[in-house]
Formats: C-alpha cells, sequence, structure tokens
C-alpha cells in the first residue's frame, strides 16, 4: 500500500511541469464552473431540467451535477455499472453543505476530484515517456503537453462526465502495465481484479482494455486455467450479474413508473380530445364519431412521427444493425470516411469554429468541415506522425498493446458504430496513444540530425492546439 501512494508522489523533475499543468487546470475549471456558477448555485433538489437547459457542452451531460445534487442511479448501468456509487459520497457531501448553507456548491464538488484525474493522468503520461520509452524531459514535456492540447482531451478534464476519470484509469493501467513489461513482472490475479473492476466500473468497455494490457504483460500465463479463469471469467461474469442487478432494482421499476405515468397521461388526453370532438363534429352515430375520431388520431400521430424524425436527436441517430436491447446502439449509415476526417482526427483533436461545441442531438450535423484548410494540414501532419511512430515503434510489446486498446476502441466505434455520430467524445479513450506512438519517433530521432526540426514542428504544433483550442474553448466559456 506504501508503495502505491508512493506513486503519487511528485519528483524532482517533474515539479516544474506539474506546477504549470496544475495552474492551467485550474484555469479552466474556474472559467468552466464561471459560466454556470449563478444559476447552479442555487439549483437544489431533483433539477434534471435546469441542468439540461444551461448546461451545453458537445455531447457531455450534467448526469454527474444531477445525481450529486440528488443521487440516484441515473448512469446507463450496463456502461458504467458502479459509476452512481462512486459518485455517492460526493453526494452526501453536497447534501450536508445544502443544509448548512442553503447554497448547491456541486460545481466544486466535482471540480476537485476532477482536477485530481486531470493532474495526474499529466503526471503519468510524461512518466511514460521519461520511464518506459526513456526520452528526454525536453520531449516528455512537449509530448504530454501535446495530449491536453487535444480538443476533447482539454473538454474531457473539466466537463462533469465520467471521461477524464476513464483517461486517468487508463493511463495509470498503462503506466502500470509498461513498469511490468520493463521488469518482468506480471499482473497477479488480485491486481487483475483491482484494476478490471475500477476501469470496467467506470466504463466497462475500458475494462476489455485492462484484459488486453495483462495479456500483453503476463504473455502465455495469461490464459493458464487458474488465471483466466479466476481473473478473467470470474470478474466479467461478476461485473454483468451487478449490472443486470442494478438495472431491475434501480432502473426498471422508474421505468415502469414512467411508462404507467405516460399511458395515463394518455388516456387522459384521449378522453379530452374526444370530448373536443364530440362538442365539433356533425356526427350523431356514436359508431360513426369513434370511426372519424380514430382517423383523426391516426393522423395526429404520424403527423408527430414526422416531426420527431425531423428533430436532432433523431435525424442525427444512424440506423442501428438490428432492434435490441444493445445492437440498437449500433450504426451502419454514418459515413465513416467523413466522420474519420472531420471528427475522429478532427473534432477530437481540433475543435470546430462552426456549430461549436453544440450537440449532435441538439443542433449540431454529425459531420461538420473546418473553416480553413489549414486545420485540415494539422490534421493530417498528426497522423502522418502518428503512424511514422507505429513504424519506429513496431518492435516495442509496449506500444502494440497500447495500439490494441487503439484497435478496440476503432472496431467499438467506427467498425460497429457505437457512438459514432458523437465519436469525439470518446476521444479521452485512446487520444493518448497518438503522442506515445510518437514518442518513438523521437527516441529513434535523439542521435538524428532531424532531431532539431523534429522538435521544432512538435512545438509548433502544441503551441498551435493549445491556442487554437484554447481560444475557442474559453471564448465559448466566457460569451
Amino acid at each position: 500500500m506504501k508503495k502505491f501512494f508512493g506513486m503519487f508522489k511528485i519528483r524532482r523533475e517533474e515539479k516544474a511541469v506539474a506546477i504549470s499543468a496544475l495552474c492551467v487546470l485550474i484555469c479552466l475549471h474556474a472559467v468552466m464552473i464561471s459560466k454556470t456558477f449563478s444559476t447552479f448555485l442555487h439549483t437544489g433538489g431533483a433539477r434534471w431540467t435546469i441542468f439540461i437547459k444551461n448546461f451545453v457542452m458537445s455531447g457531455f451531460d450534467p448526469i454527474t451535477y444531477s445525481m450529486v445534487t440528488h443521487w440516484e442511479a441515473n448512469y446507463n448501468v450496463y456502461r458504467h455499472p458502479f459509476l452512481s456509487f462512486m459518485v455517492w459520497p460526493l453526494s452526501v457531501l453536497d447534501d450536508w453543505i445544502m443544509e448548512l448553507t442553503g447554497l448547491n456548491l456541486v460545481q466544486f464538488i466535482v471540480a476537485v476530484p476532477l482536477l485530481f484525474f486531470g493532474f495526474y493522468t499529466f503526471i503519468f503520461i510524461f512518466r511514460i515517456f521519461r520511464d518506459i520509452v526513456k526520452i528526454q524531459r525536453f520531449d516528455a514535456t512537449v509530448l504530454s503537453a501535446m495530449l491536453f492540447s487535444f480538443a476533447y482531451v482539454m473538454v474531457a478534464v473539466i466537463v462533469p462526465d465520467h471521461f477524464c476519470v476513464s483517461l486517468f484509469l487508463l493511463v495509470f493501467a498503462l503506466y502500470v502495465s509498461g513498469l511490468k513489461i520493463q521488469n518482468g513482472t506480471k499482473f497477479s490475479i488480485g491486481q487483475t481484479w483491482l484494476l478490471f473492476f475500477v476501469t470496467a466500473g467506470v466504463t466497462l468497455s475500458n475494462g476489455i482494455k485492462i484484459f488486453i494490457y495483462s495479456l500483453f504483460t503476463n504473455g502465455k500465463k495469461f490464459f493458464r486455467l487458474k488465471y483466466f479463469l479466476l481473473a478473467v471469467i470470474l470478474p466479467s461474469a461478476l461485473i454483468w450479474v451487478f449490472a443486470r442487478w442494478e438495472y431491475r432494482t434501480f432502473v426498471l421499476p422508474k421505468e415502469k413508473a414512467r411508462k404507467e405515468a405516460r399511458l395515463k397521461k394518455s388516456e387522459e388526453s384521449r378522453k379530452k380530445l374526444l370530448e373536443a370532438f364530440k362538442d365539433t363534429t356533425s356526427l350523431k352515430d356514436s359508431s360513426a364519431i369513434n370511426k372519424a375520431f380514430a382517423q383523426e388520431m391516426n393522423k395526429r400521430v404520424k403527423a408527430k412521427y414526422v416531426r420527431d424524425h425531423q428533430k436532432a436527436w433523431n435525424k442525427h441517430t444512424g440506423k442501428p444493425m438490428g432492434k435490441g436491447e444493445f445492437i440498437n446502439w449500433t450504426d451502419v449509415s454514418t459515413s465513416r470516411s467523413e466522420t474519420a476526417v472531420e471528427n475522429l482526427f478532427g473534432e477530437s483533436i481540433q475543435l470546430h469554429d462552426q456549430h461549436l461545441l453544440q450537440d449532435t442531438l441538439r443542433s449540431r450535423p454529425v459531420i461538420v468541415p473546418y473553416s480553413w484548410i489549414i486545420n485540415y494540414v494539422v490534421e493530417a501532419v498528426l497522423v502522418l506522425l502518428f503512424v511514422v511512430g507505429i513504424w519506429h515503434g513496431r518492435r516495442s510489446r509496449f506500444l502494440w498493446m497500447a495500439l490494441c486498446g487503439f484497435a478496440f476502441d476503432m472496431a467499438l466505434h467506427m467498425g460497429l458504430g457505437f457512438g459514432i455520430n458523437e465519436v469525439y467524445i470518446m476521444g479521452a479513450h485512446w487520444l493518448f496513444v497518438m503522442p506515445l506512438a510518437m514518442a518513438f519517433m523521437v527516441k529513434q530521432a535523439e542521435n538524428s540530425k532531424f532531431r532539431p526540426w523534429l522538435r521544432g514542428l512538435l512545438v509548433v504544433l502544441t503551441l498551435w492546439l493549445w491556442a487554437y483550442n484554447g481560444t475557442l474553448l474559453v471564448g465559448y466559456l466566457v460569451g
């Protein structure tokens, strides 16, 4: 335990960059809080409508603000099995403060752990560059700063959602796995359980990456019967059973209650419409009245169907592979090529100035082009550096481990189409792989005459991204 907590001690060589990173994160959080401070400060009780109406940050939702203000198991229990229970202590603290002061300080309460996770993400990605890839401190600083200059890392670390937590857990797990590969040690069953339950508990799909990291770390021992059954199959089964229990206990009763309320409201509305129809029609026969009313209601249902399908929340959702509880999350109709250019390697890294940080379920089109050619040039250069970095690191088991996690995300989003209409908000799950691959290119160029040019290019790209994304983000928050 002492060794574990010792990992969070800031080293001497890290102090300058750590203080700089902390100051930048605090400033971003301050601007974020200021945007809705006066509105949310007096929001008590279950006021979901107030949060959702006044909080618009791309596809991110203020679920955490709502749950800390009034606790309920509101996260999707299959995607985030433990997350509702992880924020429960924050809700207890918020309730106590509201009773004491009458004010809702939920934004500050949520910002503190986000600040912690964002800060230590920076520390551990810096250590990956220094301890595992072993590049020089200057290069490690530039690449760490580059990661945080990416649009949906910069945004993810300040919005009240789970992505900042996921980012930290994945980077931390990657660092621990890298040390084990380096030292020739293996993940024990207990260590695998701990990493899997915490990571998968926040976002279930990311738990797969723990098994990927364990596979690369443990090698053939991963498939030994005892380890595979106890460290892979058993925790997977347990978390699924827990998710099903959570659904039946917390979600299903509310769904039934909402369905019954809708049916009751619909029946009451139908009765009122029928009485009004009777008052205005010239028909006298009851069967003729009911038939005419049924035809009128069918027209209304069809008109509502057409109206709903013109709304963003329906129009911007692609066609799923089929109907079902989980397959309904897929998408086979959204263009993969346009998504890759404008969203996956576009919006994830550089914000679009048009429809800035708008939500695709409200007003933002799924595909938005950049206004300037320079954005496409920067995107192309970053992707090229990513590919070149992969080539230079092709013999590294550590890099291939990270790339397998990246490939899983690509299969999930670009293959199956899960969340593809706003794929950029998932960027925190994989964007760290890009500067990681570039680090192997930097390592290869250490004794090359091209090293100063490469360094200069990385510095220029990082400064551009900070200036471009930072200006747009801050301008949006203070506007």
